[in-house]
């Protein structure tokens, strides 16, 4: 198998834990508590890491992307942008700036948004995602602009300012629904899963790879999963017991329910996959669900001692998946247990252009 790029997650959308729904101030969203996180994962060895973004909730992503890259020196980041709230242009120019500083490793997570406010039905706010990614990636490509669509019609030479590859960074995109699948094949370079069966991830694989290839392009896969791992299966279980033992269902489906995906196709598979679960909320062998009943999105964690974490991130890249964007609770200490008992057993490096 290729080499796997694996990042780990900074919690900047007050998304961090002792015991899950019960808030902790020490480990509330902060420039101090999500730098810190950044900057355990570099030490740590991962590759790159996820810089989420809501509206809502916690620091504002792409300021958070410029402060922190002046103070890590190997390590990518995955800035999260919101297509509904940005200027494509000024994104652009945002984007190739944070790139300057950074050294030229930065990445893209693109999420298709409304603007804050508003709701546009599925179709509409993709095509509109779409539109931005062909205007962003003609912008960082270095190339003139002329794009008459229907969200933007624009003629603009390209910023003065480009990434240090003069190449558009990589788009990390993900999404379950049609519209979503329609407009990773058409724009996106890494198409995002959450968790699943493997049949599952099998099937979405294939499907995408489909869909791309009716555009005349390729995409490559990655998987973002909670971990929980421990020196023996018994005490990861019980650790994952523990994240649960505090919470109040109502206080679950509060948490869930300030998303602004909360009523995505992706959510709704979680769900589904949570009420397919046996009593303890296992899946599929050491797929475990609990972790959705008190957050939106990514709801699953591969629980296990080492071997058996390695050997499920093995089964994934076996059927073609490149990238995993893990995190696990408290943050900061779930990622130093992965990286000593997990990360120096795979083989991986940062994700190299296609």
């Amino acid at each position: 198998m290729n080499p796997c790029e694996v990042s780990w997650f900074s919690a900047l959308c007050d998304d961090d834990y002792e015991f899950l729904g019960q808030p902790d101030p020490a480990l509330r969203s902060s420039w101090e508590h999500c730098r810190d996180i950044v900057l355990a994962a570099e030490s740590g060895g991962f590759d790159n890491v996820l810089l989420p973004s809501g509206y809502a909730l916690g620091l504002d992503t792409t300021a958070f992307a410029a402060a922190i890259a002046v103070l890590v020196r190997r390590i990518r980041l995955l800035m999260a942008v919101r297509i509904g709230e940005s200027w494509p242009p000024q994104l652009a120019r945002q984007i190739a700036t944070i790139d300057r500083i950074l050294g030229g490793r930065l990445t893209i997570n693109i999420i298709s948004s409304d603007l804050p406010g508003e709701t546009l039905a599925s179709g509409p706010r993709y095509r509109r995602t779409v539109e931005a990614m062909q205007i962003l990636r003609t912008l960082l490509d270095g190339k003139p602009l002329d794009h008459q669509g229907e969200y933007w019609n624009l003629t603009l030479d390209p910023p003065r300012i480009s990434t240090v590859s003069g190449r558009c960074p990589a788009f990390y995109f993900g999404g379950l629904s049609e519209d979503a699948r329609e407009a990773a094949a058409k724009g996106a370079d890494v198409y995002l899963m959450w968790p699943d069966r493997i049949g599952v991830v099998r099937e979405t694989i294939a499907d995408l790879r489909a869909r791309a290839a009716r555009h005349g392009r390729t995409l490559r896969f990655g998987y973002r999963v909670h971990v929980v791992v421990r020196n023996t299966e018994a005490e990861a279980r019980a650790a994952a017991d523990r994240l649960l033992s505090k919470l109040d269902d109502a206080a679950g489906a509060a948490i869930r329910a300030k998303s602004l995906d909360s009523q995505s196709a992706g959510v709704r598979r979680q769900a589904e996959l949570r009420e397919a679960a046996g009593g303890e909320g296992y899946v599929e062998d050491h797929l475990w669900t609990g972790i959705g009943r008190a957050r939106s999105g990514c709801g699953a964690a591969i629980v296990g001692d080492p071997d058996q974490v390695l050997a499920k991130l093995d089964s994934y890249r076996a059927e073609g998946i490149e990238a995993f964007i893990l995190s696990g609770y408290p943050h900061q200490a779930e990622a130093d247990l992965f990286a000593r008992h997990v990360l120096p057993r795979l083989d991986h490096g940062p994700l190299a252009p296609a």
